[in-house]
């Protein structure tokens, strides 16, 4: 059968998913571009003429990552109710850990060595977190939730999801998951979520009961 010739933007989603999962387990230093070209099945010469090197791609790499989590993870700037918003918010966070893990993982290895390519980007992500902290800090004053720091709460938010992404191994054996199988989600959810929403006063959602 005639091998159909791939179109350059699902070449360069290739190079994308090759560089997310290369640099997650082996970071910049220990990942080359013959490793990359043959992660993202094309040749080293074809991969140069979509890259200028593999530091250039690196940082759009984690530019990617972090304006898709900037469009997947927010708080609403017209929230319903604050336990909803919450909830949902944490239910994508643990969707997106457990279905795309090597992206946690490439940002949290890059923050780990002290972020010398993303700090050039950190006005940006204050941004962001600063927008959602307005969304918190108007709930509070509304009575919605009981103070909590804005900042902090987002940033624990976060270490808790991420969690099952960075270190999916070690979840993998404390709760008896097969390699062959995903972690499931909906408990990991359920215990998160609660834990949250608690920390805010607000109840969490009543469990459905078992058939």
């Amino acid at each position: 059968m005639k091998q159909t010739r791939k179109s350059r933007a699902e070449i360069r989603q290739a190079i994308l998913d090759a560089a997310i999962s290369e640099f997650a387990r082996n970071g910049l230093e220990g990942t080359s571009t013959q490793t990359l070209a043959k992660a993202a099945g094309i040749t080293k010469a074809q991969l140069h003429y979509y890259i200028s090197s593999k530091e250039e791609l690196y940082e759009e790499t984690l530019l990617h990552i972090v304006e898709l989590w900037k469009e997947l993870f927010f708080f609403s700037a017209n929230p319903g109710d604050p336990a909803s918003e919450i909830a949902d918010y944490i239910a994508r966070k643990v969707h997106h850990a457990i279905e795309f893990p090597d992206a946690s993982r490439l940002f949290a290895r890059e923050v780990a060595r002290g972020a010398p390519v993303l700090r050039q980007h950190w006005a940006g992500l204050r941004d962001n977190v600063n927008l959602a902290s307005g969304v918190i800090e108007n709930w509070i004053a509304l009575g919605q939730i009981q103070p909590v720091h804005p900042v902090m709460f987002q940033m624990n938010i976060w270490a808790v999801t991420q969690h099952y992404a960075e270190y999916e191994a070690q979840a993998r054996f404390l709760l008896g998951t097969p390699d062959d199988e995903n972690l499931d989600p909906a408990p990991i959810i359920a215990e998160v979520t609660e834990m949250f929403l608690r920390r805010c006063g607000l109840q969490p959602p009543p469990k459905e009961a078992s058939s």
